[in-house]
């Protein structure tokens, strides 16, 4: 059942200012990067919102909600979820996602997108299998060269800040079927997969150089399969092989 939570808008600064401190307890990022009180005071002023999951009053997950208008609709952009270590694999970041769908209808909004890197499996099962979002853009490079990962003392191999965007149609019928709790079996059939290996982190500690002709390779797999009009639309978990599922749009 995971943890008890409140969830709810984060609107104070000093519930703001929590969010702030458990980016620094999640991300790996240098302190330029942390989104500031500021951003999300601004984001809220501009429309957005911030959700919080609280235990006992404690914030230990949020997500952060900014005001788009992509697809010529008024929609979300949905910039960060971030979840206290001590809380991951609880179903906390479900939690926030599926409250961040409950509000975005109330505001007459259908569609939501947000970036992930296309390496990480569990991160990629999350998105396409349990929130129910499809895929049908890569960006390379979409923050610039990382330097400080993979960088070692007799090599200066950065890894390149590749992106899928997952789109989320709130109203479709797997996201509904998966908001309901139901199964949901896709009636297409897969027509091309995307290999990942089933450990980054290892990968990128192992070999930086193997991890860099990995990006290369799935760069090219991903970008030719959307030039042929194919869209992600699931995932397979597997110990040894996790693939991406393409599918005819």
């Amino acid at each position: 059942m995971g943890p008890k939570l409140d969830i709810r808008e984060c609107t104070t600064l000093d519930e703001l200012s929590s969010c702030v401190d458990l980016q620094r307890a999640v991300f790996a990022l240098p302190e330029i990067e942390i989104s500031p009180v500021r951003h999300f005071v601004v984001t809220k002023n501009a429309g957005g919102f911030t959700l919080g999951a609280f235990s006992n009053s404690d914030l230990v997950g949020f997500v952060l909600s900014v005001p788009a208008f992509l697809r010529k609709e008024k929609a979300l952009y949905s910039h960060m979820t971030a979840v206290r270590p001590d809380f991951q694999g609880h179903g906390v970041g479900a939690k926030l996602k599926w409250a961040q769908r409950d509000r975005a209808i109330e505001l007459g909004i259908k569609f939501v997108k947000w970036t992930f890197e296309p390496w990480k499996a569990k991160n990629a099962y999350f998105n396409l299998e349990k929130l129910g979002a499809i895929v049908n853009e890569y960006q390379p490079n979409f923050y610039g060269i990382d330097y400080s990962t993979a960088a070692r003392a007799d090599e200066n191999i950065g890894l390149a800040s590749d992106r899928l965007f997952a789109e989320w149609h709130l109203e479709s019928e797997k996201v509904i079927a998966l908001c309901n709790g139901r199964e949901f079996k896709e009636k297409l059939s897969v027509v091309a997969e995307i290999e990942v290996p089933p450990d980054w982190n290892g990968l990128v500690e192992k070999s930086p150089a193997e991890a860099l002709a990995f990006q290369g390779r799935i760069e090219k797999e991903f970008t030719d399969a959307f030039a042929s009009g194919l869209v992600c639309r699931g995932f397979a978990r597997d110990a040894n092989c996790p693939r991406y599922l393409l599918f005819n749009d």
